[in-house]
């Protein structure tokens, strides 16, 4: 009876963080290039394999009662990389990636320091010295700077800001006929070595290698999210169900051991 009430407790804390990632979620619908997270979970058929002594095991929940672990685990959370639609916006600064690849840009922290990270948000604005840099203000890198991830300022893209400019789907940025830089575009081997840094950004932890890009260039246009509103809606009331029914399992069993305590004691 006690294993019942731990097996719907660690439902309920499931549940919890489903819905958490799917807050997230609809908080970015929004978001340009935005890419939705999704939550995994170890199921009691897996668990119910797991030794308490086993030191493979990681995760913040209990290991076990007894012998093995009833109920489910958290997993892990992971970012579907899957393409957004585009929006045309008539903004010669804007530009999305039809297929794979990532923006690379210098971006500055708090603290001073400066690193490569990568983005799919296409909204771009220029300076009134030249410099193409994102909404935020963060350098956008050319070809070079994405390639060999150097931050450097030789590697800024700088533009006539008085000039028309056109970008062609390979990147390449051209001023009256001339070829003035190409945009930096570059993919990965392995989407498992990208973290989500914050203000819609990756990093490339230790191990990750950059490839080449084959993403094409479409100027006048942004990325939407991939985020589908009418899913995680749909998602959300199957979690607010499941999470309604270990709740009302952990109140049976409260009113079972209450019974077994007060009234079995007795007799």
């Amino acid at each position: 009876m006690v294993k019942g009430l731990y097996t719907a407790w660690t439902g309920m804390v499931n549940e919890m963080n489903r819905l958490d990632v799917i807050t997230n979620n609809l908080a970015n619908v929004d978001t340009n290039g935005y890419k939705k997270e999704g939550a995994t979970a170890e199921p009691f058929d897996t668990q119910l394999a797991l030794k308490i002594k086993d030191s493979s095991e990681t995760g913040w929940l209990a290991r076990g009662i007894g012998d093995v672990n009833l109920g489910v685990k958290i997993g892990e959370t992971y970012t579907d990389y899957t393409q957004g639609s585009f929006e045309v916006t008539d903004n010669k600064y804007d530009c999305a990636i039809d297929g794979n690849g990532f923006f690379a840009i210098s971006f500055t922290d708090k603290a001073g320091n400066t690193s490569v990270k990568y983005t799919r948000d296409g909204a771009f604005t220029i300076s009134t010295d030249g410099i193409l840099r994102t909404k935020d203000g963060d350098y956008v890198l050319n070809m070079n700077g994405a390639m060999n991830a150097d931050p450097g300022a030789n590697n800024y893209i700088r533009l006539d800001p008085n000039q028309d400019f056109s970008i062609d789907k390979l990147g390449y940025i051209r001023q009256n006929g001339q070829l003035v830089g190409q945009l930096g575009l570059v993919d990965f081997e392995d989407y498992n070595f990208l973290s989500k840094y914050g203000e819609n950004m990756y990093d490339l932890v230790d191990g990750g290698q950059a490839i080449a890009a084959t993403g094409l260039i479409e100027q006048y246009c942004l990325e939407a999210s991939n985020v589908k509103v009418v899913d995680e809606m749909v998602t959300m009331i199957t979690i607010a169900r499941a999470y309604e029914s270990n709740q009302k399992l952990i109140h049976t069993m409260d009113s079972m051991l209450e019974k077994a305590v007060n009234q079995v004691g007795k007799a």
